[in-house]
């Protein structure tokens, strides 16, 4: 575990890197609400270690948070004016020393990579967001910044019952649960929403991908694409739970897990890695 001074406060994240020691680039993991960057390499069987030629930096939340970009949080993050964009900074400074960085973020981690997608997009050059939504305009934190298109990619389950893939507020119990609040876009919204910004006029293309997992879920591919514009692309695990797709499934309580979809894969891929 590595310890950076912010604003401060001592933070802490984990550091993967290739065994040589050599890498081109830095990949940022913000895990989910109550988590820690140990619990989330567990939780994804560390499934987003060492991707060829890159460093992978597991940031830890204030007490299992992010203060994200949704206005209507309540956890400590928030309540405390706990300055995560500073400790991203802090930590690309130190790590990526000028190399490429992309992000990626799981539920309340997601909107910690919406956040930084928003107010630091110098700080990278993509983000991904897995089980978690744009907050609609009367809940979001930071809106009227100008816009810095970056390729967003996009993973969702349709049947979340904590962030539900059509929108809207979650249910009570998991606002009371996670200390969060507020209207949240859909999906497919969310997907819109970052095309529009990346200045993307053509019509998404839909595509059905192929299934065998066993899991009872099935993946469809909706690309938002267009010449000389960073893309946007939605992965719609049909079935799927609050869950990262890849070999790990999650609890069970957490929904069905898409064992033939890799998350950390699709995000190598996406980006180029």
């Amino acid at each position: 575990m590595e310890t950076i001074d912010v604003a401060g406060r001592t933070r802490t994240y984990t550091l993967v890197t290739p065994e040589d020691g050599d890498y081109d680039r830095l990949l940022l993991v913000f895990h989910g609400s109550t988590q820690n960057a140990g619990v989330f390499r567990a939780f994804t069987g560390n499934a987003f270690d060492r991707p060829a030629g890159t460093a992978v930096a597991y940031l830890d939340g204030f007490r299992g948070n992010w203060n994200d970009a949704r206005k209507a949080s309540r956890f400590p993050a928030r309540t405390q004016g706990i300055d995560d964009v500073a400790f991203t900074e802090a930590v690309v400074k130190r790590v990526a020393d000028g190399r490429e960085t992309f992000a990626a973020g799981y539920s309340n981690g997601g909107g910690m990579v919406i956040r930084l997608l928003h107010e630091r997009p110098d700080l990278i050059a993509g983000g991904a967001v897995i089980a978690a939504q744009q907050p609609a305009p009367d809940n979001f934190l930071t809106p009227g910044l100008p816009v810095v298109p970056k390729p967003v990619l996009l993973i969702h389950g349709t049947k979340d019952r904590i962030v539900p893939y059509g929108g809207g507020e979650m249910a009570a119990w998991a606002r009371a649960v996670f200390r969060v609040g507020g209207g949240m876009l859909s999906a497919p919204e969310t997907a819109a929403y970052f095309a529009r910004r990346n200045g993307i006029t053509a019509a998404p293309v839909t595509t059905e991908l192929p299934s065998g997992d066993g899991t009872r879920t099935t993946v469809s591919r909706t690309d938002h694409r267009q010449d000389g514009r960073a893309p946007v692309t939605l992965y719609t695990v049909h079935g799927g739970g609050h869950t990262i797709p890849g070999p790990k499934p999650s609890p069970a309580l957490m929904g069905r897990t898409a064992t033939d979809l890799h998350a950390a894969r699709t995000i190598a891929d996406f980006f180029g890695f």
